[in-house]
């Protein structure tokens, strides 16, 4: 592996100096950045994926949604459309991508009155089209740390407690997208799937390590619900898990379920779009499992992926069930004033 980065590490500096010099232009005003007139909320991370923004932003939206009338923009990653949409019954993660139908799906499926979520790669025109046909209260921005075309009011950086920042390396040696430096421009920093039990002094030795001001620093971790049924077969006492992910990270979802379950895996890249075969051949090994009180578990995302219409029959046939999660944030008192301090903010 050292040898591998050794070879990689031309390429790293090479990119480092490319997006440092973008930075540049757009900390000088070179490049142009559209300021967002509303109040923002930005979510997002230094390096490629599986830092978990996802649970922020839906924590984020069940914190406040009952005070405020909110959007959710995305760029709708995986979709096999263009341009802007405004989720409804019809969307799909063919049109939308999972993570946009996942906060739909559990947040404004009823038809919530003036809140909503939305996709679009163009960050300023999905903004604009959303501040003239909703008037939101606030918008929150899914993965738009590094998208600095848009400037949110409040910017919010994630990093990955078992690969912190500090300690990784520029692509391709390592896996940031931009240097560490870029923490600067966030006004708190989430250490994200951190152990329930952390001590105090581990907590301080990596506020040491990220070099930034300790108040606004906070740890959170991953907390999961019982598991749904999405199929016709339902099992009630089971034992016995084929785990089947489609995620940037399933890691932690696995070391969970072995807590209690024996676990078989079934790992696919990252917002995989499944296909019928797919699904025939993940039935397939289920088959194969020499246990009784089986069943078949996926992540919310993936799931996401898997209610179509043609998969349905197929899933019927086998007891296939998702994992909800969400987070639990250390402090979260003093988390969630410092949000609402800047939303209410005139």
């Amino acid at each position: 592996m050292k040898f591998i980065r050794f070879l990689l590490f031309p390429i790293t500096i090479f990119y480092w100096l490319t997006t440092s010099f973008r930075n540049f232009c757009y900390d000088r005003g070179i490049f142009k950045t559209y300021i967002i007139p509303i109040k923002s909320i930005c979510v997002g991370n230094l390096s490629l994926g599986g830092t978990g923004k996802s649970p922020l932003t839906a924590y984020l939206t069940e914190n406040l949604l009952p005070e405020y009338k909110i959007q959710i923009l995305s760029r709708g990653y995986g979709r096999k459309t263009k341009g802007f949409l405004h989720l409804d019954q019809n969307s799909n993660a063919d049109l939308v991508g999972d993570e946009p139908l996942m906060y739909f799906k559990r947040f404004f499926q009823k038809n919530v009155i003036d809140c909503g979520v939305n996709v679009c790669e163009s960050r300023s025109f999905g903004i604009q089209k959303i501040i003239s046909d909703f008037n939101p209260d606030l918008i929150l921005l899914d993965d738009a740390f590094q998208h600095r075309k848009v400037k949110a009011g409040f910017s919010i950086l994630l990093t990955n407690y078992s690969k912190l920042f500090s300690d990784d390396f520029i692509i391709p040696t390592g896996t940031l997208r931009e240097s560490s430096r870029g923490k600067n421009r966030a006004d708190v920093i989430v250490v994200s799937k951190s152990p329930k039990d952390l001590s105090e002094n581990k907590k301080s030795d990596i506020i040491d390590k990220l070099k930034f001001k300790s108040e606004n620093i906070f740890f959170s971790s991953i907390s999961y619900t019982n598991l749904i049924s999405f199929s016709d077969t339902k099992i009630t006492d089971y034992k016995n898990i084929l785990l089947v992910t489609g995620i940037a990270n399933p890691k932690p979802l696995e070391e969970f379920l072995r807590q209690k379950y024996h676990v078989e895996t079934m790992q696919f890249s990252d917002h995989h779009n499944f296909s019928v075969e797919d699904v025939l051949k993940i039935n397939k090994k289920f088959d194969t499992f020499a246990f009784d009180k089986k069943i078949i578990v996926t992540s919310e995302k993936d799931y996401m992926r898997l209610i179509e219409p043609e998969f349905s029959q197929i899933t019927s046939e086998k007891p296939w069930y998702f994992q909800q999660i969400s987070i639990e944030i250390d402090r979260e008192k003093e988390f969630l004033e410092k949000i609402k301090t800047y939303v209410r903010k005139i």
